[in-house]
């Protein structure tokens, strides 16, 4: 197929709208559903994405997008007993590929409602059964099991949709795009992100243990497909926070931080025992977890409030336990889009538990930046890479 008409364009007053390509045919199929034009640019973002994932870790990769920037991002580790009750999936066996699209979906649930999930590997029952239960608008993946592919076509009243992609596909050298009736042209981005940009060590401290390496990577490569500026943190095999399309990067530090926060504090044992009713909607959960860790917890526990979804009121998670809480956090890794023009990213970044950072470097301040990660102890790698991506 060389062409493919879509249901309308990023809008719906935007018709026709429709894809094709120059040479061969389109590199996926679809299996179910109808692809609009957000689904594809999320799909086959996303696919780069993982692709370059499992090439780099030789391990599962899977990506949760939305809106053409990941809202995960993650490899197939195995979860332990806190993961799993984080991500609401214990007591079940898990493949290493629903291990990495739990992850992925998990690392920032308000975001990831509605996404478009990606996967490196064959979608297996138990990811299908995973993805069964969440609001998602679709899937890529190499391929699909029997059993995958009837759970999944039964999702949506059948209107789920569900692409293949050839996993053999290699695009053109050149890109191209239209704005305005003006068509852009460049080199693909094609770097190959691996262990050979951790080398150029600029900080005091250089003692970067293997899973900072594995993290810096996830990191790197989440960045490379995530709206500029972008800023992420990573741990224990996943993107943790995600700040994706801001003007000023200390933005996206911050808001990345702040994700990366929320994160570590839902392994708080006041969140991981939250009283939920028994039939609460998955969102409503995720919706009353992620107030309930905010500075706005009184709308969630105030009388007529708290009854909607708990069984028993909850103490309050405190300013000063929150505070502690995050105090212990240590390894983080982060990696940037571009250089950091001044160290208040550092000082941010530190806040959340950055232990290890990697950006291009080249700017007039790069020794305020080397000072300040020298301060706390901070390994800091510059990369010389910029992984812009508009």
């Amino acid at each position: 197929m060389k062409e493919y008409e879509l249901k309308y364009g990023c809008n719906p007053n935007q018709k026709p709208a429709s894809v094709d390509i120059e040479e061969g045919d389109l590199p996926f199929t679809v299996l179910n559903g109808r692809a609009g034009y957000i689904n594809l640019l999320d799909a086959l973002n996303a696919w780069q994405l993982v692709k370059e994932l499992k090439e780099a870790t030789g391990m599962a990769a899977a990506a949760s997008f939305k809106h053409v920037s990941p809202a995960g991002a993650a490899i197939g580790l195995p979860l332990d007993d806190t993961m799993k009750k984080i991500y609401f999936c214990e007591d079940t066996e898990l493949s290493p590929i629903a291990c990495a699209y739990i992850r992925a979906r998990g690392a920032d649930r308000m975001s990831s409602y509605g996404d478009f999930a990606a996967l490196s590997e064959e979608c297996d029952e138990t990811t299908a059964r995973f993805l069964s239960k969440e609001v998602s608008d679709g899937v890529i993946a190499p391929s699909y099991s029997e059993k995958a592919l009837e759970i999944l076509r039964a999702k949506r009243k059948g209107t789920y949709l569900v692409l293949r992609m050839d996993a053999n596909y290699t695009p053109k050298a050149m890109e191209s795009k239209e704005v305005y009736g003006v068509r852009f042209h460049q080199q693909r981005n094609d770097v190959k992100i691996d262990e050979s940009l951790l080398q150029n060590i600029v900080s005091e401290n250089k003692e970067l243990p293997e899973a900072a390496r594995r993290d810096l990577l996830i990191a790197m490569i989440t960045a490379k497909y995530t709206q500029s500026n972008s800023v992420v943190y990573a741990k224990d095999g996943q993107a943790i926070g995600i700040g994706a399309g801001q003007q000023s990067r200390i933005h996206c530090t911050r808001m990345a931080g702040n994700k990366a926060d929320i994160w570590h504090l839902r392994q708080h044992p006041k969140v991981l025992n939250l009283p939920f009713k028994e039939k609460i909607r998955r969102a409503d959960r995720d919706n009353a977890i992620d107030v309930y860790i905010s500075d706005e917890w009184e709308d969630l526990l105030r009388e007529g409030s708290w009854q909607e979804v708990f069984t028993e009121k909850p103490e309050v998670l405190t300013a000063e336990e929150k505070k502690a809480w995050l105090a212990s956090v240590r390894g983080v890794s982060l990696a940037s889009d571009a250089f950091f023009p001044f160290g208040d990213n550092i000082e941010r970044a530190r806040k959340s538990g950055v232990s290890y950072i990697v950006e291009a470097g080249g700017s007039v301040r790069d020794d305020h930046v080397i000072d300040t990660c020298n301060r706390y102890g901070i390994v800091l790698i510059f990369n010389g890479v910029r992984l812009f991506h508009h």
